[in-house]
């Protein structure tokens, strides 16, 4: 069974007026220079899962100039044993809406049918970044594993913004706080546990597999001294055991907002942060790949793919084992590079289009 797009249409979205892609199911490769339009595609094809994308833009960001008349991606996808037409888009000054086979959806039923992970640029630094960048690197694939796992963050989110409002205010009347920090307990237990659960399928998938990328030894910390309690009763005692210390901070010093995702590259026993740029690269790589196996057996179908200038850090042998590896799991990759050479390797398994810009206006075409 497969997961892919078919067919892929953008509106008025970045610098693309209209862009038309007809797909079979294989990966896809876009080249071009620097600034033509390339991830924007990518981006794109982002838009058809829950959240923000890959660039975590604002919603006007996206639009279009100067028409500024809103944008507008609609996809035509292959999920296991059915075929979806997906529509989202934006109009000036609103609210993202999504459509599903023609009736509105919230944004999580895109979860439901579609499973995509990402690997941009930016997430070259992810090990010798802040924690932030890992916790949502890590609720990315959670989400792809279970879609309800958006929910339980924004719940959480959304409960921790107003206790904080409180602590802020020096707030001290514990009614204030109670039901708040029962809604941070329910949703903070489902955060963890879901986290677990992903960081479990993420080292099995690893391990299972023969490949050329290195195993991630992945562990879930806090910051030294703190403990995270598990169940939502617990959870619940703690925010309250902490308020005296969170009104000096003016904030939540206990959570699950306050986790790390630990790396630590398996066969040299090197923390991922301390590696070269190489080998943290590869292990990103590797990441990527697991969520992809593991998406495989659970979901029935690998997730779809969007690895951004994925060629830089790696060398030739590197770069061809990943081609083999997204062809042999059969998972439809969208990928971006400067040069058609940099996927020669790829040759007649995937689809080629060249991205080219004209005075602000992309322009796609497929590479027969």
């Amino acid at each position: 069974m497969t997961l892919a797009l078919r067919e892929l249409t953008l509106s008025h979205f970045r610098s693309h007026k209209l862009a038309r892609l007809s797909l079979d199911g294989r990966p896809v490769v876009l080249h071009g220079r620097n600034g033509a339009g390339k991830t924007n595609i990518l981006e794109a094809v982002s838009m058809l899962s829950p959240g923000r994308g890959l660039r975590r833009a604002g919603l006007d960001e996206m639009i279009r100039k100067p028409e500024a008349v809103g944008w507008k991606i609609t996809g035509v996808m292959k999920s296991l044993h059915h075929v979806h037409e997906v529509e989202t888009w934006v109009e000036a000054g609103t609210s993202r809406q999504v459509k599903i086979d023609g009736k509105t959806a919230p944004q999580v039923a895109l979860g439901r049918i579609a499973r995509v992970v990402w690997l941009v640029p930016v997430m070259d630094r992810l090990w010798v970044d802040g924690a932030e960048g890992r916790r949502r690197f890590l609720d990315r694939m959670t989400m792809s594993f279970e879609p309800g796992h958006a929910d339980a963050v924004l719940s959480y989110e959304k409960a921790m913004r107003d206790r904080n409002r409180l602590l802020k205010d020096g707030q001290r009347d514990g009614q204030w706080y109670g039901a708040l920090e029962a809604q941070m307990a329910r949703s903070g237990a489902m955060i963890i546990a879901n986290r677990n659960q992903a960081v479990a399928q993420l080292l099995s998938a690893q391990k299972e597999a023969e490949t050329a990328f290195p195993v991630a030894d992945l562990s879930m910390t806090q910051p030294v001294g703190e403990d995270l309690p598990e169940d939502s009763a617990d959870l619940a005692l703690a925010f309250a055991e902490s308020r005296s210390r969170d009104l000096m901070a003016g904030r939540t010093l206990v959570g699950p907002h306050r986790s790390d995702l630990a790396a630590v590259y398996a066969a040299k026993g090197i923390a991922a942060r301390d590696c070269s740029t190489g080998e943290q690269k590869a292990l990103l790589v590797s990441l990527i790949l697991a969520n992809g196996r593991a998406l495989a057996e659970s979901f029935g179908a690998p997730p779809i793919l969007l690895l951004d200038e994925v060629a830089a850090h790696l060398d030739a042998g590197r770069r061809a084992a990943l081609y083999d590896e997204i062809c042999a799991l059969g998972a439809q990759a969208f990928m971006t590079g400067t040069g058609p050479e940099l996927f020669a390797e790829l040759g007649a398994r995937a689809s080629h289009f060249e991205v080219t810009e004209v005075d602000g206006i992309s322009d796609v075409q497929e590479v027969t």
